[in-house]
């Protein structure tokens, strides 16, 4: 019988010992590994989402909110803003500012948010077209990659949008239907989740919303033909309607190192009815926030990590002791000290390896579980089918828990008195 098999032989002689030790190594692991996916695809997220984006400028109110808004996605406006306001930042030839590309929000389709905006936008994420072309007239749209998966939508489809962020067929604009011009490649960024199209689209349903439809009069519609109003991208069209409001704009700026590019967002916030934000302030900020929680999440995983590897010593030595004889024996029969010795750190060494595959198996599955509920709410992309490298360095930590859980009693396992053990017996 080989070392190995002798070693598994000793381990599920006690099974309960055996269930105890690996549930601990499992949960302690599983959480560490839970922790490290989430933490990783999150940072992930929000990092390939700044797109090189300097600050936001949106209404008055939470700067954290209207990032996430006008950013990600996952959460309302602070407000609106009119366009005279924001002016400023939309004309060419600004001296500190290289690209500005307005937002405009409201509605959406099948909880999937329809964006007023410019061509501008798709070049900050680096989008190309997988099919048809760009958004060029009213209510003409270009989809990203996850909304044509997720809707079944394509290239000359049409459909009709719903007020506000979610879904809701009672609130729908029956009179304003879309038509899919083209769709995105998917890019792993915001992008893939996003409906364009003009800036000029949003207020046109918003006027027709508060001027009212002829369906009170019993009238039904298929959607009115808007491709005899045209408007450009650009933001010089949106100057020509200085009373109309758009939500947000991001900025990139000319240099970062200008000392007043890094005082134009306090000079907004100070000396105008807007607020700036700075993404990768407000996102540093959040992740203080989620730390306080992973942090202590951690702190009881490796609590949990400790305490089990305390349950495989105490399991190796109490059976080591209750062994004491057989492994006189052993010695009887040929076996060194470091025979002896090794059998007891593999014995320790298994217990940790089953702990760190099944806690490493529960932890993938979770993050998958938790993915769906992610994508269903905040249709953002998580996965549990992913290695991360540093799962290695947690492999080599269980390992070495284990090792040092059986360091003792393998060493008194190997000092063990063949003549007094015999003789007791």
């Amino acid at each position: 019988m080989s070392i190995l098999q002798l070693a598994w032989r000793n381990i599920i002689k006690n099974p309960l010992n055996l269930l105890m030790s690996i549930i601990l190594f499992g949960l302690g692991v599983g959480l560490i590994s839970f922790l490290l996916l989430f933490n990783s695809q999150l940072k992930e997220k929000f990092d390939k989402n700044l797109a090189e984006i300097d600050l936001v400028v949106g209404a008055k109110g939470s700067p954290l909110q209207m990032i996430l808004c006008s950013m990600y996605h996952i959460d309302n406006p602070t407000g609106n803003i009119p366009i005279k306001k924001a002016a400023p930042l939309l004309k060419d030839l600004h001296p500190l500012i290289k690209k500005a590309i307005p937002l405009s929000l409201g509605d959406n389709f099948k909880s999937f948010r329809i964006v007023g905006t410019n061509h501008d936008l798709v070049d900050l994420y680096n989008g190309k077209l997988n099919d048809g072309a760009l958004w060029t007239k009213d209510f003409e749209v270009t989809i990203g990659r996850s909304v044509a998966d997720d809707t079944g939508l394509k290239v000359g489809d049409k459909f009709v949008s719903s007020h506000g962020f979610n879904e809701d067929d009672d609130m729908s604009h029956d009179h304003s239907s879309f038509m899919v011009a083209g769709i995105l490649e998917g890019t792993g960024s915001v992008l893939d989740q996003l409906i364009l199209t003009n800036t000029a689209t949003i207020w046109l349903v918003h006027e027709h919303e508060e001027a009212g439809v002829e369906e009170e009069a019993g009238q039904t519609h298929e959607g009115h033909d808007h491709s005899d109003h045209s408007h450009d991208n650009s933001n010089a069209d949106l100057l020509n309607h200085p009373e109309q409001e758009i939500t947000s704009v991001l900025i990139q700026y000319k240099s970062r190192t200008n000392f007043q590019a890094l005082n134009f967002g306090r000079n907004i916030n100070e000396n105008s009815d807007m607020q700036a934000a700075s993404p990768a302030i407000e996102i540093n900020r959040l992740y203080n926030m989620i730390g306080v929680g992973t942090d202590a999440l951690r702190s009881l995983a490796i609590l949990i990590a400790i305490v089990s590897a305390l349950s495989i010593f105490i399991s190796l030595f109490k059976s080591m002791r209750e062994r004491k004889y057989e492994l006189a024996l052993i010695r009887v029969l040929g076996a060194g000290q470091v025979k002896v010795f090794a059998l007891i750190i593999l014995e320790g060494l298994i217990l940790a390896l089953i702990g760190f595959v099944i806690g490493t198996i529960l932890s993938h599955i979770g993050m998958e579980l938790v993915a769906k509920h992610l994508k269903a709410d905040f249709r953002y992309s998580f996965t549990g089918w992913k290695w991360l490298a540093e799962e290695w360095i947690v492999f080599g930590v269980a390992l070495v828990l284990g090792f040092v859980a059986a360091l003792i009693p393998a060493i008194q396992a190997a000092k063990t008195d063949i003549n007094k053990t015999l003789s007791e017996k």
